[in-house]
């Protein structure tokens, strides 16, 4: 199974996941708020500490493995449809500069885009591909 582990405080964040979803029409992803129980407990069973830190960061669990950051948005990237499995080329980008950018959008998220005083909730139609 492969879970994207998301800010859903975070305007940014949601709309990341709402623009996954159009695009996973294989319906590959499942999604969890970081902030939720089950977000908390997947990450504790991965073996990644509750922090505020892990809150701005985009965590995507596929095969039983962990993928943080930049790595984990690029993996998601090449399973999407359209264009976006271009994306994945950057994969080849060293992780060290890619995650500086990463970080310096994660860091700046709500002043630029916003936060919301509760998680985002998915329509009825949308409920099953949330755990």
């Amino acid at each position: 199974m492969n879970i994207i582990l998301f800010d859903g405080l975070c305007n940014l964040c949601s709309s990341s996941v709402q623009f996954v979803i159009k695009h996973d029409t294989k319906a590959v992803f499942k999604f969890a708020s970081l902030q939720s129980e089950i977000g908390q407990k997947l990450l504790l069973d991965n073996g990644i500490p509750i922090t505020n830190n892990n809150f701005s960061s985009f965590i995507l669990i596929e095969d039983h493995s962990i993928y943080k950051e930049s790595t984990a948005a690029l993996r998601v990237a090449r399973k999407l449809n359209g264009l976006c499995p271009l994306l994945y080329a950057a994969i080849i980008i060293p992780p060290f500069i890619r995650n500086a950018f990463y970080q310096f959008i994660a860091s700046n998220r709500y002043k630029w885009f916003g936060k919301k005083d509760t998680c985002w909730l998915p329509t009825k139609e949308l409920i099953d591909r949330f755990l």
